[in-house]
């Protein structure tokens, strides 16, 4: 039973691949486009440009096609195929019987089949060929009327009845005529099925939407079309054929920079559609979850799936890339600035699977310094791991750094290897002190103090690739964009989850009509210059909106003398919501590291 779930599986990723390829062959066949260069080029006298329309329609029909093929039921998808099957076989089995009357005629021998032995051959292997093809169209149709796919051996039959060969080419023809009605009157029998279908698919969805609503029908599709598994099906036979293709044209072997050179260009050729661009992308999520799950596997073997959590399933790193693909228009560059691009996009994505796998090792690592586990074995693979990811990142940041010049770019792009380097050996420091603590058989004075100074340089080496932070009044440092995005799900701290609350209209316009010189929080204080503000506190922006001010304007607030730093703090918990804005009061909402 699990074989043939198995099988039906494989079926039903297999059986719409063809699907997708022919949705990205008509993406990248531009029937508009092709003609308008053609009557750009003066040749609208040409007969091709005659049969424009019948090729849009034919380019929509084909649109349609695909969308029925990737959206078919399994089972009527394979009954799709068979016919499909069956209709190749006859064709086959007319080519072989045109093939065999055309070497009747080309011996001119009139006489019986067995009297000449060249006669005899051909007609033997012709027949062979003829009722392999019959029994397997009457397997696959699941017919015992096999004489319905025996139009083609009358050409034979009739040779063997010493028939003269201008009869015979006359019987071929009839018995590719008798074939073709047959396969009208299949087609005409079964003309409405398509709407059946269409219609019971309507229903279907209709009652879906009704009772459990849109998300739960995509979801439905989803996990029914294994669009993850489709989609890298396709990308893989993509490449697969574009790496073929370079080596049944080469004949000397290719250096390793070539071979570099090779996968760049090949992956770059094969995400030049959205479809191609949507297979690797899922071929990258698939490939960082198979690197994850040997990372967890090596660490701790079988023990590793038994309480398995959903985080680190290679999700982030395909949406990593597609969000870079997208926002640098990937698919519509040259192939070579493609490969460029590329390169530092799989960089990229390179780097947060090597971060994800310092997320799994660190609290394994750390568990085995502070716990009593004897097992070399373990330590081994816990340490191994670590050194792994404490020189592979470095290496990675060197490599990049002699193929392209070094900028702010390209400093901030290697940043998050350096950074996994960094925490990594904070990690082996600190196992380091458990283990020496370990073996001291003694507790060491002060480890407290050891541990978080070990963990206040790294982080504080952490803390040195930020160019400016915005400071809470519970003093923890964010990035501006970062703290914005959590201000729209919670004014809270994230770390300490302190209140950052804004003043309301109504609390506004009451400290307005308060009286100068109270210096009450949230008051609104001239400038150095003496000018009063120019605006009402009622109409600032909240603690989300203030994040948008570029940090030059927020650090030189004061000194422009026309207003002050807008700052996040928070007051008593019975306070009402409040925007302290003068740097008097507060301290810096950004500063400039």
């Amino acid at each position: 039973m699990a074989l043939k779930e198995r099988v039906e599986a494989v079926l039903n990723v297999g059986l719409r691949v063809p699907s997708i390829v022919l949705l990205d062959v008509l993406y990248r066949w531009d029937v508009g486009s092709f003609f308008q260069k053609i009557q750009r080029s003066g040749l609208s006298d040409n007969p091709l440009f005659q049969y424009k329309y019948l090729a849009l329609y034919l380019h929509y029909v084909g649109y349609i096609l695909s969308l029925v093929l990737l959206t078919l039921p399994r089972q009527h998808l394979v009954k799709l195929y068979l016919y499909a099957l069956t209709a190749l076989l006859l064709f086959a089995g007319h080519q072989v019987s045109r093939d065999y009357v055309r070497g009747e005629l080309e011996s001119g021998h009139e006489g019986a089949v067995y009297l000449e032995p060249l006669s005899m051959k051909r007609f033997t292997t012709a027949l062979v060929g003829q009722l392999v093809v019959c029994t397997l169209c009457s397997c696959v149709m699941q017919t015992k009327r096999i004489w319905l796919f025996s139009a083609h051996l009358l050409p034979l039959v009739a040779r063997l009845c010493l028939v003269p060969l201008e009869t015979i080419v006359f019987i071929n023809k009839f018995s590719m005529i008798f074939t073709g009605l047959e396969v009208i009157y299949f087609l005409a029998s079964n003309l409405l099925v398509p709407y059946e279908l269409a219609k019971t698919a309507y229903r279907q969805l209709a009652q879906v939407v009704e009772v459990y609503g849109l998300l739960a029908l995509a979801m439905s599709l989803w996990n029914q079309l294994v669009l993850p598994v489709l989609f890298m099906c396709f990308w893989l036979l993509l490449f697969a054929l574009q790496i073929y293709s370079y080596f049944s044209t080469r004949d000397r072997p290719a250096s390793r920079e070539r071979l570099l050179f090779l996968f760049l260009t090949s992956v770059a050729e094969c995400c030049s559609t959205p479809y191609s661009l949507l297979g690797l992308v899922f071929t990258v999520s698939f490939v960082a979850l198979g690197v994850l799950t040997l990372c967890k596997f090596y660490l701790q073997g079988y023990r590793a799936f038994i309480n398995d959590n959903t985080m680190h399933r290679g999700v982030t790193e395909g949406i990593t890339l597609l969000i870079l693909a997208v926002q640098t228009g990937l698919i519509e560059l040259q192939v070579i600035h493609r490969a460029f691009l590329l390169s530092i996009i799989l960089f990229i994505v390179v780097a947060s699977i090597l971060q994800s796998m310092l997320e799994i090792a660190d609290p394994i690592v750390l568990a085995l310094g502070a716990s009593r586990d004897r097992s070399l074995w373990k330590h081994f693979r816990a340490v191994s791991l670590c050194l792994f990811l404490l020189v592979f990142p470095a290496y990675m940041a060197y490599m990049i750094c002699q193929f392209f010049h070094m900028d702010f770019w390209l400093l901030i792009i290697i940043s998050s290897s350096i950074l996994t380097s960094l925490q990594v050996l904070g990690t082996l420091l600190i196992y380091v002190l458990f283990m020496v603590e370990e073996f001291r058989k003694a507790p060491v004075e002060n480890m407290d103090e050891v541990i978080y100074c070990v963990n206040g340089t790294y982080r504080l080496l952490e803390f040195l690739d930020l160019s400016s932070a915005v400071i809470t009044p519970c003093g923890h440092f964010f990035h501006a964009g970062c703290l914005k995005k959590w201000l729209y799900v919670q004014e809270t701290c994230p770390l300490c989850h302190a209140q950052l609350k804004s003043q309301s209209a109504a609390d506004a316009a009451q400290a307005d009509r308060a009286p100068a010189g109270r210096g009450a929080v949230g008051e609104e204080k001239p400038a150095e210059g003496g000018a009063a503000p120019s605006s009402s506190r009622a109409d600032r922006p909240s603690p989300s909106d203030q994040l948008d001010t570029p940090p030059s304007s927020l650090e030189g607030g004061d000194q422009a003398g026309g207003g002050a730093t807008p700052s996040i703090r928070s007051d008593d918990p019975g306070s009402s919501r409040h925007v302290p804005e003068t740097r008097d009061a507060l301290r810096g909402d950004v500063v400039g590291l």
